[in-house]
């Protein structure tokens, strides 16, 4: 399903004029989605309606039917499959809700996963991979902010170079 440049209901991100911050994209990004504050806990809904609302975005469906969201055919958020090296370290049972969201660099990955606090994590199977892990049971313990900064960077990772910067230039950050 191709949702396409954003939609009128993303009309408070076009109107921003100017050179604005991150937290005024964030803050324009809250109010398309209805969010009264943006330090809210994230829902695992936020994770879809924030992917599906950037641009150019297409949504392909896993083996199993989980969703994958595209950007110029390059993955940027999936939902993976239960596979062996993600597992309850108690149980030995295998994470059935383990999402996919690609960073930018290395240093970027690193600074998500070091912190033990922190939701996102990484195996093995993904060393070298520019991508972080989170489990949809713990996206609450992100904000919504938070959530939406890493989906944009996510996209930003994987979009073309020209849409990237068409997308950086609308939101007057580029």
């Amino acid at each position: 399903m191709l949702f396409g440049a954003f939609s009128d209901a993303l009309r408070p991100l076009r109107e921003l004029s100017g050179r604005h911050s991150k937290e005024d994209r964030l803050e324009a990004s809250a109010v398309r989605w209805g969010v009264t504050s943006r330090s809210r806990k994230a829902r695992l809904e936020d994770v879809h309606e924030l992917a599906a609302g950037m641009p150019h975005v297409t949504v392909e469906h896993g083996s199993s039917g989980k969703p994958v969201y595209q950007v110029g055919g390059k993955s940027f958020v999936f939902f993976r499959n239960p596979r062996p090296d993600a597992f309850d370290p108690q149980t030995g049972e295998r994470y059935d809700d383990v999402i996919v969201l690609w960073v930018v660099s290395e240093s970027d990955k690193q600074a998500l996963v070091q912190d033990p606090r922190s939701p996102f994590f990484t195996t093995s199977h993904f060393d070298g991979h520019p991508s972080v892990l989170v489990r949809a049971s713990r996206i609450g313990e992100l904000t919504w902010q938070e959530l939406a900064e890493v989906v944009q960077d996510a996209w930003l990772s994987r979009a073309s170079r020209s849409r990237a910067s068409n997308w950086l230039k609308e939101k007057g950050l580029a």
